[in-house]
């Protein structure tokens, strides 16, 4: 049997009512006032599809081991590096082996779909390896314009494979059509689209039937089989009329979450499918498609596994808080330019050779653990820090991405060059050993305390606008009591 194994969706903490963006730009164009309901979700200043990948990738590992992923798909339109592939930034990070195929799918908003497909179709059967496929993406739109209200950022992630399947493939059907509805060239930062029309009546209205009804005809089922179908579409009416034409009861057609997430891009067919999982009972037949350059249709039946694997969507869904100001999230984005002060202006660039020294320890966060006495320590270094020990050359790879914390120290710092001041950084105690200092991410200044459990959180720590490179590393997030 193949199929999903395990599944994650990752919704980033902040959220910004959509009533926010349109008093703030509501000036330059009324009519976004039609979308100006609900919320959306915003990736942090820390966040881009590099990590929110990793975020929903580790998610979907929790329960798999990891020594089993041979193959690791990563599908974005807003991937940080067009030559560096992305996936292998993500490898190590994810904490799996050096041995492993990763490539990026990029190019078309069904580009994660794709993936999906191309992994459940290379997977044979009986064979303990899986493939990961995880999709994120954080778009924007042109300030005033209609794709601001409506996209959000967010991740999901699948693992792929033939053993505990908690959702069997039983097929897939694709079309590829060069139609022009959002576009972006090589060198553009906003999202483009043509008129709603088009999409609607051209695209969407024929496009997504056609890739169903194929499908149909394909696994000899009716539409009447499936307890859930699962596409990404924005226009409530097109919808309804999808549904009409399929012959689709309005309780199969799966929520789209627009009004508390915001359209995602490539990812959100498979933040649907999570959603949807959540929820699935063993036999259920659930349809999976995608719209953009075409549609992929995927067909799964749940088995009784789903029993045994908890979803992640509800979860960080719930976990939020309230962007409160507009213009941040410009800044975050650099879309508005902003003053930081004179240390702000310092050269960040990526030395390569000292990143791949030590990349295991920077994108792992692998410290070591002395073999003679247990102890941990971060980073690893020939001598043992345990003064009981002092043994020298007794370190082995110890991972610290997974385990948690607590605060043994922290500061909040007005003066240091921040995104989002102040910056917060402070001394973390991991539970069985090891203390390092991180900055602290997802929080404000007055959660902070002693003793507070943090777990850790892969992030941008810095960008290099003048080479336009990202550098990445780990911070810590506080837990929140409930």
């Amino acid at each position: 049997m193949i199929g999903i194994c395990s599944y994650s969706g990752y919704i980033p903490r902040y959220r910004l009512n959509r009533g926010l963006i349109f008093g703030a730009m509501g000036w330059m164009n009324p009519a976004t006032i039609a979308l100006a309901r609900g919320e959306k979700a915003v990736a942090n200043f820390d966040e881009d599809s590099i990590t929110l990948g990793v975020a929903a990738g580790n998610l979907a590992l929790q329960n798999v081991e990891r020594d089993t992923v041979e193959i690791v798909y990563f599908a974005s339109t807003t991937l940080p590096y067009k030559e560096r592939l992305n996936a292998g930034i993500m490898v190590p990070a994810l904490g799996l082996k050096d041995q492993v195929r990763a490539a990026d799918f990029t190019g078309s908003l069904k580009s994660a779909t794709t993936a999906l497909i191309s992994a459940l179709e290379g997977t044979k059967e009986g064979d303990s390896a899986k493939t990961l496929v995880t999709a994120a993406d954080c778009r924007l739109g042109k300030p005033g314009s209609p794709q601001e209200m409506l996209f959000g950022d967010a991740s999901a992630a699948v693992v792929v494979g033939s053993e505990n399947v908690i959702a069997e493939y039983k097929g897939s059907y694709s079309v590829t059509y060069d139609f022009g509805d959002h576009y972006r060239g090589a060198n553009s930062k906003y999202d483009d689209q043509w008129e709603d029309r088009w999409i609607r009546d051209l695209g969407i209205d024929q496009f997504i039937p056609e890739a169903v009804n194929g499908l149909l005809d394909k696994t000899g089922l009716q539409i009447g089989d499936f307890a859930k179908v699962i596409y990404p579409c924005i226009y409530p009416a097109a919808r309804k009329g999808i549904a009409k034409k399929l012959g689709m009861t309005l309780e199969v057609d799966q929520d789209n979450l627009q009004g508390v997430v915001g359209e995602t891009g490539s990812p959100h067919p498979l933040i649907m499918l999570a959603a949807a999982l959540e929820e699935a009972k063993p036999g259920d037949r659930l349809m999976v498609v995608s719209f953009g350059s075409g549609c992929d249709a995927i067909c799964f039946e749940v088995t009784d596994n789903i029993r045994k694997v908890a979803g992640t969507l509800s979860k960080t869904l719930a976990a939020k808080a309230d962007l409160d100001n507009y213009n941040k999230m410009l800044v975050w984005r650099d879309v508005m330019p902003a003053d930081f002060g004179k240390r702000k202006e310092v050269d960040h660039w990526t030395r390569y050779s000292a990143l791949w020294r030590n990349r295991k320890l920077v994108l792992g966060l692998v410290g070591g653990k002395c073999t003679q006495c247990g102890t941990a320590q971060f980073p690893a270094m020939d001598i043992c820090v345990n003064p009981a020990c002092d043994a020298t050359g007794t370190q082995e790879p110890y991972g610290f991405a997974d385990k948690n914390g607590r605060i043994a120290s922290f500061t909040a710092d007005n003066l240091a060059a921040s995104v989002d001041p102040p910056a917060m950084y402070g001394q973390v105690e991991f539970d069985g050993g090891g203390k390092f200092m991180f900055d602290f991410t997802d929080c404000k200044m007055d959660e902070l305390k002693t003793e507070m459990a943090v777990t850790m959180s892969f992030r941008r720590k810095y960008f290099d606008a003048n080479r336009d490179v990202s550098g990445y590393f780990w911070k810590a997030v506080p837990v929140k009591e409930d």
